[in-house]
């Protein structure tokens, strides 16, 4: 079958070495790996369409690949599989400043779009941390530290291009702010995991870069009152741009792989953007005053644009840092997102059963969302507990009217819960996936029990 491939794409498009097999057949949070067929780097949808038709002819499944860092087993490979890779579909085709829009191709990713863009004063917001893909974060629905001012994927995708199963390019969406023609498909494709159709276009949203920026780290003596203290924010309704918990074993974590010398406290990073220094300034000394009085014992603003990227690359890394903390170990990362109000007390549950269960790891997250991460460094030994935490964090989340996920999807450890959080609507998703994929070629056995 390989050999087709090959005869099909050309050699230069097809590889089966064993580090380009191994590096498609795992995702950064899921510990299992299982290397695919072949790896097929498609270099526009004609590639893509062909790659679909010949899966199909073969009996075999495709799953799309950006940058591989998808953290739920999105991209673990279940039965003979073609590893699709969309990186060399990496250029920005259009940039728009006077429509505050860019087409990009599906391998573009964020910081290379963002490179391009602020030469127009432009950025482009979702910021999930890694380098992404932003096909990729199409497809999962990424979201990050910005989203709680500028929205996720959803909110910033106006039209996609995509190649559906049976190979036919389709474009979904028209590039407008808003529109009421037809079934919105779009948005169906965007969070499906590769499991609908391949997206290999996007026509996105561009913001202007904000004009005034304000950053303050923010320390408190329990993550319990760091959480009241997002929520007291997001219920006066202050235009937040970001709102970042971190506990105290990340920022012990990340002074000792950043070298910095953060007091190791659960902290709040806060973070607005404004159009004039004195509406920031109203926004900072409100803010102030309610962090205070949820408890706040100390507070650090950000002088400089070098110490707020610092701040960030800090939150960005904190998940590294535990890494490097605990070598040799297993990462088990887990996401949940609740209602607001319900936020505070999920997160200090959250830290009591890692107590209990005597797992080590750490709780961080996009908390103005009602969205929250923990990750749990283990021992093989430890593992089973770390998902018995996990199973218990998400069922928790889920009595409390959340979600078993607010951004890093279900791939194949989250789909367990699908039933719970669906019901009925889960037999709907699986008529959608037979119409759109009756030959089960794209991404087989993920998202759908």
């Amino acid at each position: 079958m390989v050999k087709r491939l090959i005869e099909l794409l050309g050699k230069d498009k097809v590889s089966v070495s064993p580090s380009d097999l191994e590096t498609h057949g795992r995702d950064e949070g899921y510990p299992q790996t299982s290397p695919p067929l072949a790896v097929a780097y498609a270099e526009s949808p004609a590639d893509v369409a062909a790659v679909l038709r010949f899966a199909a002819e073969e009996g075999s499944a495709v799953i799309p690949f950006g940058a591989g860092t998808s953290l739920e087993g999105s991209l673990l490979p279940l039965k003979p599989t073609i590893s699709l890779d969309l990186t060399r579909m990496n250029h920005i085709l259009e940039v728009h400043p006077e429509d505050f829009l860019s087409t990009v191709e599906a391998g573009v990713t964020r910081k290379q779009l963002n490179e391009r863009l602020r030469r127009e004063g432009l950025f482009f917001p979702v910021d999930p941390g890694a380098d992404a893909t932003l096909g990729g974060m199409a497809a999962t629905n990424a979201s990050g530290t910005t989203t709680v001012r500028y929205g996720g994927m959803h909110a910033n995708v106006l039209a996609l291009e995509a190649v559906m199963a049976d190979g036919e390019v389709v474009r979904f969406g028209r590039p407008v702010r808003k529109t009421s023609s037809g079934y919105d498909i779009k948005d169906l494709l965007i969070g499906s995991e590769g499991t609908l159709g391949v997206i290999t276009k996007l026509w996105v949203k561009l913001h202007p870069l904000p004009a005034e920026v304000h950053t303050v780290r923010v320390y408190f003596e329990s993550i319990a009152d760091a959480a009241q203290g997002a929520y007291a924010l997001m219920a006066a309704g202050l235009p937040v741009a970001r709102l970042e918990l971190v506990d105290e074993q990340a920022v012990a974590a990340v002074n000792r792989h950043l070298g910095r010398n953060y007091p190791e406290k659960p902290l709040l990073l806060v973070e607005f953007h404004s159009s004039t220094p004195e509406a920031v300034q109203a926004e900072k000394e409100f803010a102030e005053e309610l962090l205070r009085d949820s408890g706040a014992v100390g507070m650090d603003a950000a002088k400089t644009a070098e110490e707020r990227t610092a701040q960030w690359e800090a939150r960005h890394e904190a998940y590294w840092a535990l890494v490097h903390m605990y070598p040799g170990r297993e990462y088990l990362l887990t996401d949940t997102a609740v209602p607001l109000s319900k936020m505070p007390g999920l997160v200090k549950f959250a830290q009591e059963l890692m107590q209990e269960m005597n797992l080590t790891g750490n709780i961080l997250g996009h908390v103005g969302d009602g969205n929250f991460h923990t990750i749990i460094a283990a021992s093989p030994e430890e593992y089973p507990r770390a998902e018995e935490f996990s199973k218990t964090l998400v069922q928790r989340a889920l009595e409390l009217g959340g979600t078993a996920t607010g951004e890093h999807g279900i791939g194949l450890r989250k789909m367990k819960f699908m039933e719970q959080e669906h019901g009925p609507a889960l037999t709907w998703m699986r008529r959608i996936k037979q119409a759109l994929d009756p030959k089960g070629v794209l991404n087989p056995g993920k998202v759908l029990p």
